[in-house]
């Protein structure tokens, strides 16, 4: 039972009265009763809840940017109408509209509200209960109860980097272009035969193809294009800091039907996780080394494995991370980074280039991934990635007050900090990104075309 305004409207009035009547206890004792005669009626007369019905359709698959609709149908299969609120309760970070709706159900029919949903972070967005306020005629008291309607919207990770692609596509063509059939060394496979030309390296003639020939016959090599690339993805504590800011909403973006490879969108939070950002340069690289015919696999870890993608084909590489990474969260945890290494080097069994992308945080790196590492960087090809935060650096600019030089000293200190954990994981060979959140997906991608033009990949 729910009492409305009108209730403490009466109410109110029958105070007035109470106060100006020759016998106020006779008075409060009609002004209570007409009270709850009204109300008693309206419950009676009011149309039951309880027998109602709720059907959902709608989004289950939407970038996050965009938005998605769900239907909810509410049947009344009692005998009266039912006629008052209905309250349809999401989370607050699925941006549900309108929250409360008015309904009018007559017996036997029903009723289509539609809510749209603005979700402002990734994972899965289910709806909590479905409730309903019927009022009675003198719309004084109302019957009211909730329904379980579950529906989940699962808001994926929005890939605003794939602007990059396109550029990045063309340049993995001119490298392909540049790398002729004659390259030797590690990570080349056997392309060819052809007959040999002044210039050519000795070490490549196939002699039992020259002796059936009776011509000197060299082989010919193209780079290897079968490779594994391994992205690791740490969901630790250090990856929760928010950094950076989100991009404002296109101008006319239409909402879509929640289709996964669907244009990117706009973020309306003021800025990402750390953990998006990494999300987002993830998705770049695995496209980009898709395209050059390279197997990707992707491990979520902090304390335990909380994703792992693996032996998708190239057409469901993206739908199958995105899928993946969706209800990943960070956890307030410090990473166990022997956790990670082992389960990398389990997973792992042939060389390949495995991608990190974590924070290059000297603490945080020092008591975890450095002791560690050289089991890791012995054998395979370990490239770390960390996005930094850009108001760091315009934090170090800054010397206008007292106040400010100690926030310059304290950030050049981080930078310091940086810098230094940089130039040790190179010394163990470990190839290093660091770059603001705009830039580490694009950093990321020229970082993996280097090892492509260098021969390491």
């Amino acid at each position: 039972m729910a009492l409305t305004g009108r209730a403490g409207l009466l109410a109110a009035l029958g105070i007035a009265v109470v106060l100006f009547a020759p016998r106020p206890g006779a008075a409060l004792a009609g002004v209570c009763l007409l009270l709850a005669a009204g109300i008693l009626v309206d419950l009676a007369f009011a149309g039951a809840v309880r027998p109602l019905r709720f059907h959902r359709s709608g989004d289950t698959l939407i970038r996050l940017g965009q938005r998605a609709t769900v239907e909810l149908v509410v049947e009344n299969p009692g005998g009266r109408r039912v006629r008052g609120l209905l309250r349809d309760a999401w989370p607050p970070s699925a941006g549900a509209t309108p929250r409360t709706a008015a309904i009018d159900v007559p017996a036997g029919e029903r009723r289509r509200i539609v809510v749209t949903l603005a979700p402002t972070r990734r994972g899965d967005r289910s709806s909590a209960a479905v409730t309903v306020r019927s009022v009675g005629p003198l719309g004084l008291a109302a019957r009211q109860g909730s329904h379980q309607a579950p529906w989940t919207v699962r808001v994926l990770p929005p890939f605003l980097s794939r602007k990059h692609l396109p550029s990045r596509l063309a340049r993995l063509r001119e490298l392909d272009g540049r790398h002729p059939a004659l390259v030797r060394g590690q990570g080349t496979e056997f392309d060819s035969l052809r007959e040999y030309v002044v210039g050519d390296d000795v070490r490549s003639i196939d002699w039992r193809a020259t002796a059936r020939r009776n011509d000197v016959v060299v082989r010919t090599w193209r780079p290897e294009r079968d490779r594994r690339v391994l992205i690791v993805l740490d969901t630790g504590r250090t990856s929760a800091g928010r950094v950076g800011e989100a991009p404002t909403p296109m101008a006319g973006a239409a909402p879509t039907g929640g289709g996964l490879l669907a244009g990117p969108d706009a973020l309306p939070t003021p800025g990402w996780p750390r953990l998006d950002w990494s999300m987002d340069a993830a998705l770049l690289l695995a496209a980009l080394a898709a395209r050059a015919g390279d197997r990707v696999d992707f491990l979520a870890h902090d304390r335990a494995v909380r994703a792992w993608v693996s032996g998708a084909s190239r057409t469901e590489l993206l739908s199958s991370l995105v899928s993946a990474m969706a209800p990943i969260e960070a956890e307030l945890v410090e990473a166990d980074a022997q956790g990670m290494v082992a389960a990398v080097l389990s997973r792992a069994k042939r060389r390949c280039l495995v991608v990190l992308l974590t924070d290059l945080n000297a603490a945080a790196l020092d008591e975890g991934l450095m002791p560690v590492l050289p089991q890791l960087s012995s054998r395979h090809l370990v490239l770390v990635a960390g996005v930094s935060d850009p108001r760091v650096a315009a934090m170090a600019g800054r010397r206008g007050t007292a106040e400010e030089l100690y926030d310059a000293a304290a950030a050049e200190q981080a930078q310091l900090g940086r810098r230094r954990i940089t130039a040790r994981l190179r010394r163990h060979g470990v190839e290093v990104v660091d770059a603001p959140p705009d830039d580490i997906a694009p950093a990321l991608a020229d970082a993996y075309l280097a090892l492509k033009a260098a021969g390491r990949l």
